[in-house]
């Protein structure tokens, strides 16, 4: 006869709870037991009470070759007991992870879950890496954009004031060359006037200036002729007195030049010996 260890259930609608007993493998699920060997209570709080196992008579069952079902033997391994079922499913497990890794598939839908999330994370870095680059680009590009725009609003600037300064500059110059030609003007027409001025003298005024000429003219010579003549004799007495005391004071100062020659003479003859 072979026995199992299987889990019969036992609870209401909602409210799970399970028998583990030992059976014949030929009894139907809700048959004959052949030993209660405890129970197990998901719901429970406390993780203590939701598994209660005589392990003793677990034991005995299993040493004669019960076989537990893959439900109970995973709660057995709970308990520290390691049956050989679970073993050789652990075993075929181990293989068929090994054999889906060596094909880049996944084993369980825990690790799917996994890669896609990591897969989703990869792409999403991915992305804003992309977008952080472009948006760099985007704005290096917009600072160079507005640092020509810059330099070309102060070169505007810079050529806007120096066709200013130039225009001012020939306005100045116009002004300038307007206010000569103006002073020019004014001098070429004041000499003509002067010139039609002294024209227009008439000939009256002349006749006048020639008659008064004519009148002073007399009147000097009956004024150097009524010159008395002792005047005349004083003027000749006077210059006889001067001419002897002229004569005199060339005669003093003919030897004093004719000493300073020689001074000089000498002192020049002093000088080529030395």
């Amino acid at each position: 006869m072979a026995v199992k260890i299987r889990m019969t259930r036992i609870g209401r609608r909602h409210r799970p709870f399970f028998r583990i007993n030992a059976v014949d493998s030929r009894t139907p699920r809700d048959g004959r037991i052949l030993e209660k060997l405890g129970h197990y209570d998901p719901i429970a709080k406390d993780k203590d009470k939701q598994i209660v196992l005589n392990l003793e008579r677990v034991k005995y069952w299993l040493d004669n070759g019960a076989i537990a079902s893959e439900s109970v033997a995973d709660i057995l391994l709970r308990k520290g007991i390691k049956t050989k079922h679970a073993e050789e499913r652990s075993a075929r497990r181990a293989r068929a992870k090994a054999i889906a890794r060596s094909k880049g598939k996944f084993f369980t839908k825990a690790e799917k879950i996994t890669a896609e999330k990591a897969a989703e994370k990869a792409i999403a870095d991915a992305q804003a890496k992309v977008k952080a680059e472009a948006e760099a680009k985007k704005a290096e590009v917009e600072a160079k954009k507005a640092e020509e725009e810059a330099k070309a609003k102060t070169e505007e600037e810079a050529k806007a004031k120096a066709e200013a300064a130039a225009a001012e500059a020939q306005a100045k110059v116009e002004e300038a060359s307007a206010e000569a030609e103006e002073a020019v003007e004014e001098k070429t027409g004041k000499a003509p006037a002067a010139e039609e001025a002294k024209a227009e003298e008439t000939p009256a005024e002349a006749e006048e200036a020639v008659e008064e000429k004519a009148e002073k003219a007399p009147a000097e010579e009956e004024a150097k002729a009524e010159e008395t003549p002792a005047e005349a004799e004083e003027a000749v007495e006077e210059k006889a007195k001067e001419a002897p005391a002229e004569a005199e004071a060339k005669v003093e100062e003919a030897p004093t030049e004719a000493e300073a020659k020689e001074e000089s003479q000498a002192s020049e003859d002093d000088k080529k010996e030395q």
